[in-house]
């Protein structure tokens, strides 16, 4: 199985070398990417962000397995991924919330997180927002997480989602006061 890398779709694509010539690359073209080397690649950005998001080594590893089953599951034939940072970023969040949306159905508490003494307060209150995000509908969890947890812009966003701005602070402001309420309820602020 291959994945297309790159950012821009209008690259030139290579001619054929004509017999006896050294094949030629051309700048900027698509590079084949199997999926050993995008796990190579991208392995341990998919376990950072699996970890933010759920809080623990064991989760964060189940959801970069699922990611890595996921892509090797698709169909050869499907259109190749045009950036595989971000496909697999965005893939890392989507398991990481169906975990915490899972979490949050069944009230099973997010475990194994270590903190230095004197800061249960705040696990504490990782683990309840961990939980309140997993009760958010899936595209606002994820745009809050990718926003919020992963740092990208709204811009940035907006483009993934193939949206305005406006969009995406409209959302992002109806997550946040959407989890500030859950985070009350749960009694994770006073």
């Amino acid at each position: 199985m291959q994945l297309a890398t790159g950012e821009n779709p209008v690259t030139p694509t290579p001619q054929p070398t004509p017999p006896g010539q050294p094949a030629t690359h051309v700048p900027g073209a698509w590079e084949p990417l199997t999926l050993e080397s995008a796990f190579e690649a991208h392995h341990a950005l998919i376990f950072r962000v699996a970890y933010r998001m759920t809080g623990n080594a064991h989760d964060a590893e189940d959801v970069l397995q699922t990611v890595f089953l996921r892509l090797a599951s698709r169909d050869a034939q499907s259109a190749g991924i045009e950036n595989a940072e971000s496909y697999l970023r965005r893939a890392a969040v989507h398991a990481s919330l169906n975990l915490l949306e899972l979490r949050s159905r069944k009230d099973i508490p997010l475990e194994g997180i270590a903190e230095p003494a004197g800061r249960a307060g705040q696990t504490d209150l990782r683990e309840v927002l961990r939980l309140a995000i997993g009760k958010l509908d899936r595209r606002s969890a994820e745009m809050f997480a990718l926003r919020f947890i992963e740092g990208h812009s709204n811009p940035e966003i907006a483009e993934m989602y193939g949206v305005s701005t406006v969009v995406v602070a409209v959302t992002l402001h109806r997550a946040r006061k959407q989890l500030q309420k859950d985070i009350r309820e749960m009694g994770g602020v006073r």
